[in-house]
């Protein structure tokens, strides 16, 4: 019969004006998958911080194999027999993956303090192979993409050899075939008696994997429960603590004339790509891993050169050679970087929401604070984010929240055309159907809608139509209820042009 491993009792945690914890508490048993779920700003992450000693608790007592334990930081609790994946990946970039996997534990030459670069690479090989990654270990980890690096970030826990391991949104940028892999990974840990604490906002997921969940509101514990004592509706009423309407709140909005015009673009990772938004549309863009949807997007936002093709909106071709000339047209982005493209993490809200705004809340040289203030307000309150004050560091937010400001700033621009990238990757079911919410009204009023999603019941839920596209090329359209989960697979899996628009 497996022993309790860990306990938490009466743990709280307050920020400057925010109880970020009110006396939460977890059991976890040996070799036991414990999800723990709540909507973003709930707690989960800074509870977790708590178990990994990256931050202290105001009160509260932490057991492990039975002992009384304080952690005074993440070095403590590797020693433990504790690691944690954070959702916010964090590589040393500019190293390689055999570096970063062995960072602080490198295998030295004899008894010398000479890094043994060969060996630590054939043992990174080794781990590589044994996890499914064809990847190779003298990569730099700036070469990998945002999926393969939660990957690293996955097997280099695993590596540790921990009793415990936290997994904070795991598969929010995993393939369909990554998360089989991770899935396997976990069951093989399970066998081995290591537990695992499990935060996702996939609640499919959450049926698929775990043993019980563990249930956090507004810093506050709600409940245990085994996954057989429970079903999908009654989780998320303790999650939101209120009945969501739908899953995918779509609504209709008149749509109007083609806004954005693209003809036959060509970049490093994509060919002759073309197709229109129009009025009031939510066109979705589904793809997998590597398909180039994203770079399309980064083009016409500016981020990234295109070698041919024409950008047109409402009828006037573009010159787009920076973001500043896809956002004076009237084209705003939400990238799924955040932390790299979105965010200044170390400014307030205010500051974040403001900065591309400047010259709406200025008159010459000087700044209108008030107007600025009363801007910034009214947007954050509007997508609703949960915040102490506009003062904030943004860093401390929660990546749902974090996501919600970057949007805040687009929006008061009242841009022609908004991009979503991945725009509820990392938020809980309740936000999810706020920021659905917001897209539908925005597209009531006239606004043009691109949303590039990797989740499918997403993409069919919310677009009027859907592109979708295969190693860099588009191979297929479809309208709203015109078309099937299997044929949009299939479409993404390359088989064929398909096109369902009539």
């Amino acid at each position: 019969m497996s022993q309790l491993l860990l306990k938490m009792k009466v743990i709280s945690k307050t920020f400057p004006g925010v109880k970020a914890l009110d006396g939460v508490e977890i059991e976890v048993m040996e070799g036991e998958i414990h999800a723990l779920m709540g909507e973003n700003g709930a707690g989960k992450s800074t509870f977790m911080k708590v178990l990994n000693g990256l931050l202290q608790p105001n009160t509260g007592e932490i057991f492990f194999s039975g002992q009384k334990v304080r952690i005074e930081g993440p070095q403590q609790a590797l020693k433990l027999g504790i690691s944690m994946i954070h959702q916010e990946l964090n590589p040393v970039r500019d190293m390689t993956v055999a570096e970063n996997i062995f960072l602080g534990r490198e295998y030295t030459r004899g008894k010398s303090f000479f890094v043994d670069k060969k060996k630590c690479e054939l043992e990174a090989k080794n781990l590589l192979i044994n996890f499914g990654l064809n990847i190779e270990p003298s990569l730099l980890m700036k070469e990998l993409s945002i999926a393969q690096t939660q990957m690293i970030e996955i097997m280099k826990a695993v590596s540790y050899g921990a009793r415990l391991i936290i997994m904070d949104e795991p598969t929010s940028s995993l393939t369909d075939d990554e998360i089989r892999i991770l899935f396997a990974k976990i069951s093989d840990l399970k066998k081995k008696n290591v537990a695992v604490i499990y935060i996702s906002h996939r609640i499919d997921e959450i049926f698929e994997i775990a043993d019980k969940v563990t249930v956090l509101r507004d810093g506050k514990y709600i409940g245990t429960k085994t996954i057989e004592e429970i079903d999908k509706n009654q989780l998320i009423h303790m999650m939101v603590g209120r009945e969501l309407n739908s899953v995918f709140p779509k609504t209709f909005a008149e749509i109007g004339k083609p806004v954005l015009q693209v003809k036959n673009l060509s970049g490093a990772s994509f060919k002759d790509i073309s197709f229109e938004v129009k009025s009031g549309e939510i066109l979705g863009f589904y793809g997998l891993v590597g398909a180039g949807r994203s770079e399309v997007f980064k083009s016409i936002f500016g981020l990234d050169p295109h070698s041919k093709g024409v950008i047109m909106l409402e009828g006037k071709q573009l010159k787009i050679r920076k973001t500043s000339d896809a956002i004076k047209a009237g084209i705003t982005m939400v990238t799924e970087d955040r932390k790299k493209y979105g965010l200044v993490l170390c400014r307030s809200i205010k500051e974040n929401i403001a900065l591309p705004n400047l010259n709406e809340f200025s008159k010459g040289p000087f700044l209108n604070h008030e107007k600025e203030k009363e801007n910034c307000t009214g947007v954050a309150e509007k997508v609703s984010v949960k915040m102490s004050s506009l003062s904030q560091t943004t860093g401390n937010l929660s990546g749902g929240n974090q996501q919600k400001v970057v949007l805040c700033k687009w929006l008061i621009k009242k841009p022609k055309v908004l991009i979503l990238d991945e725009p509820t990757r990392g938020i809980d079911v309740g936000a999810k159907a706020e920021i659905h919410s917001l897209m539908c009204e925005f597209a009531k009023k006239g606004m043009s809608i691109v949303m590039i999603s990797s989740e499918l019941p997403e993409v069919i839920g919310m677009s009027d139509r859907v592109i979708v596209m295969s190693e860099g090329r588009i191979k297929g359209e479809f309208l709203y209820g015109k078309y099937s989960q299997d044929q949009i697979l299939k479409c993404a899996l390359g088989e064929g042009r398909i096109n369902y628009e009539n």
